[in-house]
């Protein structure tokens, strides 16, 4: 069954079946859900926009996905450092307005893999975004980058190897 992209009762099916899932792909490359929202709201204006006929539902879901990812990456690589900003601010009125103290340590232990996360390079810290923190499987990872399933494994072994690096010589560092 083709997809029209401008089709209002296929793009409505695709729209409906896809959006949250663009929201958490850009969510977890970005970490601001109204950016991420923003960035899922424009896919499927270029979805629209480019009037296409595509194969099947997973065919669209595949090129939304390429899309959410590749406007997440531009976003990030041009607003780095107010993003950098944004986050220390956050960071300082979240402990300054918690009163526990278990929940300043987790805070500080995710900010932690959070910051290990983006210190990876791009094509493992894309493939363990992906794995870690949306549904997608190997098969569905390797679609969306353009990389074979098997890679897809290696590169997920290769970043959890190197998360678990940082975040030891983080913790040594510390005691």
């Amino acid at each position: 069954m083709d997809i029209r992209s401008t089709d209002k009762d296929d793009f409505k099916l695709v729209f409906d079946r896809n959006y949250s899932l663009l929201v958490d792909v850009a969510y977890h490359i970005v970490w601001d859900i109204d950016i991420a929202e923003d960035l899922s709201e424009e896919a499927f204006e270029r979805f629209f926009m480019r009037n296409l006929t595509l194969p099947s539902e997973e065919d669209a879901r595949y090129w939304l996905l390429r899309v959410v990812k590749n406007l997440a990456l531009n976003y990030l690589r041009k607003n780095k450092r107010d993003i950098d900003l944004i986050s220390s601010v956050k960071r300082e009125a979240e402990i300054s307005s918690d009163s526990g103290e278990g929940d300043v340590i987790r805070e500080e232990e995710r900010q932690e893999v959070r910051k290990a996360i983006e210190s990876l390079p791009e094509n493992l810290r894309l493939v363990i975004q992906l794995k870690e923190f949306t549904s997608l499987d190997y098969k569905a990872i390797g679609r969306i980058l353009g990389i074979s399933e098997s890679n897809v494994k290696v590169r997920v072994h290769r970043a959890r190897k190197k998360l678990e690096e940082i975040l030891s010589k983080e913790y040594r560092d510390v005691y």
